[in-house]
């Protein structure tokens, strides 16, 4: 793990127990541009959970690029073989050797609507893929009335997937193209996590209700981490099982739009990044049958400017380890566990989309956070995977996105 090394620039939570809560505005220069300045505020959270800015910068690093001209890619996963398949929102999967730079496009995939934010998103092996040969995705279906994410699986015969089919398919249709959320992490039992987000900012509303407000209703898969076995069914010991009027797949709640997972091999713990409204994004600590607040308690502002709620802290809700405002906009995120950059071992790593950077997160042994500094990509930062040769990955987005390695300076 980390040790007790110091990184300047974060406040630590005994710190900011006893100076107080601490958010990141925006401040002008003289010349008109916009730099984050970190401002004390009220003693409105005591020892808990500090808003803060863009942490500094990261040293001794930098960008290998490996595979280039990728329009919009969105998921990244390695094969046992060295190869990666490389989803792209608009649909395509790409089955891409990055020592030739070799690509071709996957076929027999299921039906995908590119709308908005949604499309063909994460891509992730069963943890038997050498015996079984299946490959899941989150793909988003339906039209701009009414939409969702949904889990699909096949089996990686030669470059086409045999037997497709949609395993899993959420209890509502949203309108509008946003709020997809869409990872997936599979945990040692053989079960998997499948994020889904809260469907999008009002007047984005269903029944006369805005979806947000779906998220704390257990009714609703809206806002929630599923948790679902390899056919993509609720296993019997989910949380809230047997509970009236509570959907059996439901594994924790009160999420706006998570973007990213990662699970620690060796302490076990279970990480997400999640996007907040305007401020507040979040990294939390994720534990069975938790409600993380989302829209009840929440840093995040409206982006007309008012207060989504006065409460950053609830009781019977999980606070965020951190919280960020500005808003990096999360999304991909891992656990390093290489030995390339032996001081990042065991830290969080997690790519902004708003913030075009990677930020890391220094865990000690206990998942206290020590704290973080980014890594600046130029580009906006769309999925961060661990890499079987030790290096971390990130996946760069837009009309020429990028694949590259992280790589000692």
């Amino acid at each position: 793990m980390s040790g007790n090394r110091k990184i300047i620039g974060f406040m630590t939570a005994a710190f900011v127990a006893a100076l107080g809560t601490v958010a990141c505005v925006q401040a002008t220069s003289e010349n008109g541009s916009s730099a984050p300045k970190v401002v004390e505020e009220s003693l409105v959270q005591d020892a808990k959970v500090q808003a803060t800015g863009v942490p500094v910068d990261e040293k001794g690093w930098k960008e290998e690029p490996v595979i280039r001209d990728l329009r919009n890619p969105w998921g990244m996963q390695f094969l046992p073989d060295g190869k990666m398949l490389v989803t792209m929102l608009s649909g395509s999967l790409l089955k891409i050797d990055p020592k030739t730079g070799e690509r071709i496009e996957i076929t027999g995939l299921p039906e995908v609507t590119a709308i908005g934010q949604g499309g063909l998103m994460d891509v992730s092996l069963h943890p038997k893929f050498a015996e079984n040969g299946w490959v899941y995705l989150t793909l988003a279906q339906g039209n701009g009335q009414g939409n969702h994410s949904v889990l699909a699986r096949g089996k990686l015969v030669g470059n086409n997937l045999e037997g497709t089919q949609v395993i899993f398919t959420p209890n509502f249709k949203k309108p509008g193209g946003q709020h997809f959320g869409s990872r997936i992490l599979w945990l040692p039992d053989g079960t998997l996590l499948m994020s889904l987000g809260d469907g999008g900012n009002p007047p984005n509303s269903m029944n006369g209700k805005f979806t947000r407000y779906y998220v704390q209703d257990m009714d609703s898969d809206l806002g929630k981490l599923l948790r679902l076995d390899e056919n993509g069914k609720p296993p019997k010991d989910n949380p809230f099982v047997g509970q009236a009027g509570a959907m059996p797949e439901i594994f924790t709640l009160g999420h706006r739009n998570i973007q990213g997972l990662a699970r620690d091999p060796i302490s076990g713990r279970i990480y997400a990044n999640e996007h907040g409204a305007n401020g507040g994004d979040e990294i939390n600590h994720i534990e069975k049958g938790k409600n993380y607040g989302w829209p009840k308690a929440t840093f995040s502002r409206e982006y007309s400017g008012p207060k989504i709620t006065d409460d950053t802290s609830l009781p019977g809700m999980v606070d965020p380890l951190v919280a960020w405002t500005p808003c990096p906009a999360p999304s991909g995120l891992a656990i390093y566990t290489g030995d390339k950059m032996p001081n990042w071992k065991g830290d969080l790593f997690s790519g902004g989309l708003a913030g075009r950077d990677v930020r890391r997160i220094d865990l000690d042994k206990n998942g206290k956070v020590l704290g973080m500094t980014h890594m600046d990509m130029k580009e906006r930062v769309r999925d961060v995977r661990m890499g079987p040769d030790g290096y971390l990955w990130v996946m760069l987005e837009g009309a020429n996105g990028r694949i590259s390695r992280i790589i000692p300076e």
